[in-house]
């Protein structure tokens, strides 16, 4: 299970830090990620992290903005926000693919079979 918490509403520039905490069986975990989704729009890739190597991927959009880790001790991934932009209001949502599972990609909602409930995020202007 994943549980991710975090979101609210910030002034542009601003930043926020997201959680996501796995329970369960975390030992089968291969990678974590987050997707957003806006109101009318598709859920899109965010940004991932291997688990045990702590490889990262990144959507273009949040290059140099956001940072994903990972505290392997507390079973807890993040998200570190700066510099957010209106255009990063969404509802975020955190997800997980386990070992064994069949691979569609890093950036495809279909690579990740556990997925958490959701924190919206908001940016003001």
């Amino acid at each position: 299970q994943l549980q991710a918490s975090g979101g609210g509403l910030v002034q542009a520039g601003g930043s926020l830090r997201l959680s996501c905490a796995a329970s369960g069986r975390t030992f089968s975990l291969y990678r974590m990620g987050w997707f957003r989704q806006a109101p009318g729009k598709e859920r899109e890739f965010v940004a991932a992290v291997t688990w045990n190597g702590g490889n990262t991927n990144y959507a273009d959009s949040v290059k140099a903005r956001f940072t994903i880790s990972r505290d392997m001790a507390k079973n807890t991934m993040y998200l570190q926000m700066d510099s957010l932009k209106p255009e990063d209001t969404a509802f975020y949502y955190c997800a997980a693919k386990t070992f064994g599972s069949r691979s569609y990609g890093v950036a495809s909602k279909d690579e990740y079979d556990c997925w958490g409930q959701g924190t919206q995020v908001t940016v003001s202007s």
